[in-house]
């Protein structure tokens, strides 16, 4: 679940499966201390509501997939990597990635520095990987790293250890970027989807850390997706109110434990090791098991699934997919 099915009853954000966001992972990258690697998972293969595969078609191209970094501490964006996708005829996409500094990262645009252009979108076996300068690109269908006993979180918690993901696909964007454009040391990192569907640019999802928004804004779910880490405050009533019902708190220690949650932003030092959720978030890092342990207040502590075997040692990272797909457009 992680973001996944982040919509309205466990659905997709605007109805559409490739708006919706799963992961996000920052990581240094093994072997080199001077870069980081960055994954945003989006586009479930299977959703749970409506019940099924979703469409072949990887990215949307009416939508902006964007990376927000807050080097300040403010909650605010100073610097945004931002995707566009384009497909032609037969439906073959492809992909310019953007850098925004300063104050244009806090809003939405197509400008920007432009770092990697008409990236080809992968939709086979093999990952097809674009270079700029200092910066690699990847854009396409992956194995799903996320891990998690969904159907067991459907029945009220009841665990069999069952995986729903070991067999799943995703879309995944990874960056290969400098340290040295991140800014310099601890800063706050999320991702968002826009929609462009509508002629104006309308955010979609957006989060950083596992889960939460799945399980807890209630029905202040649309509010919560709309809305930005610097706004989180406000939600800290609706997210402790849920705590309550699921993990037994009383008010006064589900406040302090929403106040953990909020604002909603991976913190991430690239000079440091990664483990979630103190620095970044690797591929196997068992996030589930982490927000179980707040969600219930201690009473459930795992879902007794663990990571996918399938990653790779180098760029991208994330594993093949489970299954080929045509670049032939299909509706969303």
């Amino acid at each position: 679940m992680s973001h996944h099915y982040s919509g309205p009853d466990y659905g997709f954000p605007h109805g559409d499966a490739r708006l919706d966001l799963t992961d996000l992972y920052a990581f240094p990258k093994p072997g080199d201390v001077g870069k980081s690697i960055l994954i945003m998972n989006v586009h479930p293969s299977v959703g749970v509501n409506p019940a099924g595969p979703t469409t072949n078609e990887p990215f949307a191209t009416e939508a902006v997939y964007e990376l927000k970094i807050d080097t300040d501490g403010d909650l605010v964006a100073d610097i945004a990597y931002r995707v566009r996708f384009t497909s032609d005829k037969s439906g073959a996409q492809t992909a310019t990635m953007r850098r925004v500094a300063g104050a244009q990262a806090a809003g939405t645009s197509d400008e920007g520095q432009t770092i990697i252009e008409a990236a080809p979108v992968s939709t086979g076996q093999d990952a097809r990987v674009t270079e700029g300068g200092d910066y690699r690109f990847f854009a396409g269908w992956r194995s799903d790293s996320f891990f998690f006993d969904t159907m067991g979180a459907l029945n009220n918690l009841q665990f069999t250890g069952d995986d729903f993901f070991a067999d799943k696909d995703v879309c995944s964007i990874v960056l290969e970027v400098p340290n040295s454009a991140l800014g310099s040391g601890k800063m706050g990192l999320w991702h968002r989807t826009v929609d462009g569907t509508s002629g104006k640019w309308v955010q979609a999802d957006r989060g950083a850390l596992a889960s939460q928004s799945v399980f807890l804004p209630g029905d202040e779910k649309a509010a919560y997706l709309a809305a930005q880490p610097a706004d989180d405050v406000r939600f800290i009533p609706v997210f402790a109110h849920s705590l309550e019902h699921t993990g037994g708190y009383t008010p006064e220690a589900a406040s302090r434990a929403a106040g953990i949650l909020l604002p909603d932003i991976l913190p991430y030092d690239p000079s440091k090791p990664a483990s979630y959720p103190a620095n970044g978030r690797t591929l196997t890092d068992d996030a589930i098991d982490v927000f179980l342990s707040i969600l219930t207040n201690g009473k459930v502590t795992r879902d007794n699934v663990g990571p996918h075997t399938d990653l790779l040692t180098s760029f991208p990272y994330v594993g093949s997919p489970h299954k080929a797909r045509s670049a032939e457009k299909v509706a969303a």
